[in-house]
């Protein structure tokens, strides 16, 4: 499977924040995907368990089980998303969590504008076999 859009973009001139931008969307869209592929549900009751995947402390958890697991390309893409610096942080959510998180979502956001659907799978479902609901 290649991009949504068939536009052509430049991840690596991208900022870190914006590579997570996207990222968050991508990560977001194979949550609901996976729940809704593990059967109807009442939506809030898929919302609920959405809701635990996408959060800045369950994504920094994600992320540091897989940082052994990473290329040195994708490492560097999720510290230049760690390391970067927001404007605000969430209220539910330690700083460092927070810097961790959108380390992950950088890292989904390089990997789809890339088109690199394979290795996007690949992380989603290590992440995904971490999760118990």
């Amino acid at each position: 499977m290649s991009k949504l859009l068939d536009e052509k973009s430049n991840p690596s001139s991208l900022s870190p924040l914006t590579l997570a931008f996207v990222g968050d969307g991508v990560y977001d869209l194979l949550v609901r995907q996976y729940l809704v592929d593990q059967g109807n549900r009442p939506v809030g009751e898929l919302n609920k368990i959405k809701v635990s995947l996408v959060n800045c402390k369950s994504q920094s958890q994600f992320a540091s089980q897989l940082l052994s697991e990473l290329t040195e390309k994708e490492l560097s893409v999720y510290k230049r998303g760690r390391n970067a610096s927001p404007k605000s942080t969430p209220k539910n959510a330690t700083v460092a969590d927070y810097h961790s998180a959108t380390g992950l979502e950088a890292l989904f956001g390089y990997l789809y504008l890339n088109g690199e659907m394979e290795r996007i799978q690949d992380i989603f479902i290590k992440i995904i076999k971490r999760f118990d609901y």
